[in-house]
């Protein structure tokens, strides 16, 4: 969509600007993906058989990231979830753009995401 990596992070930007209302009174620790430098609550529900998740957190680009993991995982079936690669990370270039701590964070987002999944089979 973007060939310059600076449209594509105004897009996270926009991106973590517009992700829905999280409650403050979901902000919980168990709720809190360990292993991001910024503070990523994530939180889920079973609605006919797919994940829908919901997540927030207190860093911008970092909202952006979980946002555009969750636009493209949630409302999938755990198997879905499961079985994908993740490849969509390394096709549009996000971990090498991305500081090592936040790298380090979107892997642990992407490996909760799939832990959520994965205990939802």
């Amino acid at each position: 969509m973007f060939d310059e990596w600076l449209d594509k992070y105004e897009y996270l930007i926009e991106l973590g600007k517009n992700l829905g209302d999280y409650p403050e009174d979901r902000k919980t620790e168990d709720r809190l993906i360990k292993g991001c430098q910024s503070r990523v609550w994530l939180d889920y529900r079973m609605e006919d058989g797919k994940v829908v998740f919901n997540a927030d957190s207190d860093a911008i680009i970092t909202k952006g990231i979980i946002s555009l993991l969750i636009k493209i995982y949630s409302g999938r079936r755990p198997e879905e979830i499961v079985s994908s690669d993740f490849s969509v990370v390394d096709r549009i270039g996000l971990k090498e753009n991305l500081s090592p701590t936040r790298a380090n964070g979107l892997i642990s987002m992407i490996a909760k995401i799939k832990e959520v999944a994965a205990e939802n089979l």
